[in-house]
């Protein structure tokens, strides 16, 4: 991704076009480019697109959890001046904004997921990581799609430096913790903010029956597949990500 960060005290964070504002939150291993697709096309289609950079890593050791990161949207939300938002969140990201929507119900006009964590406790992945070792660091970023090609160099190799960088790895543990902990079963049946949730049919992250969940337990809730998609649709399919929630946010005159 090519476009200049703006800041604004102490959020980072890309900014692009003019609208409805769809605020997208990446997951623990991703980035702002995992979402060049939607960056790329909503902007050209009546929505401002804001991507925060989450401090993964930079939050004081104690307070990095899912919560300490859905209070940081939320504040990164008033700071810009939105009244209300759309919340879109891959994989941890997805989470993050499942719970700033149950904190925060009136700032939220809709959520949408991907992947995301937040039912299933194997979503961070039941052996990870093992520093050092390369190969297996690119057998796990290639599981993560259906079409491992997708896994580039690039992305492995960031991948790797995160595990065998001693402060990210903590973090990151503890990222996984706290998400494992902030289950949210209990939450979603009283969580009505409408939310539409595109899922890959071959994500072997947070499988199928996840989005299921999802779908069964949220009470205004839509459900949409992608076939021969793994954890991250919105990289591997994103002319197909983009359609579906274009058509879903228009159904719901957002």
């Amino acid at each position: 991704m090519k476009h200049e960060l703006k800041k604004n005290g102490k959020f980072s964070y890309l900014d692009l076009g003019e609208g409805t504002p769809i605020v997208i939150l990446h997951g623990l291993m991703g980035g702002l480019s995992n979402f060049d697709g939607v960056s790329t096309y909503f902007p050209e289609n009546g929505y401002k697109v804001l991507i925060p950079e989450l401090p993964l890593y930079t939050m004081p050791l104690v307070k990095t959890s899912v919560g300490t990161f859905a209070k940081y949207l939320k504040s990164f939300i008033d700071k810009l001046g939105h009244k209300e938002v759309i919340l879109l969140g891959n994989s941890l990201g997805g989470h993050i904004g499942l719970l700033c929507t149950k904190m925060f119900p009136e700032k939220v006009k809709a959520l949408v997921i991907t992947g995301s964590s937040g039912l299933y406790e194997s979503a961070m992945g039941e052996s990870y990581p093992k520093r050092g070792d390369y190969e297996y660091i690119k057998s796990k970023a290639e599981n993560v799609f259906y079409d491992p090609a997708i896994a580039t160099k690039e992305i492995v190799d960031e991948v790797y430096a995160t595990v065998n960088d001693r402060n990210k790895l903590i973090r990151t543990l503890a990222i996984a913790k706290s998400a494992i902990r902030h289950n949210m079963a209990k939450d979603l049946p009283n969580m009505k903010n409408p939310t539409c949730i595109i899922w890959g049919k071959n994500d072997t992250v947070t499988p199928p029956e996840v989005a299921d969940d999802f779908n069964r337990l949220l009470p205004d809730s839509d459900l949409y597949w992608i076939d021969k998609c793994g954890h991250a649709a919105m990289m591997e399919h994103p002319d197909e990500f983009n359609k579906l929630l274009h058509s879903w946010l228009q159904e719901r005159n957002f």
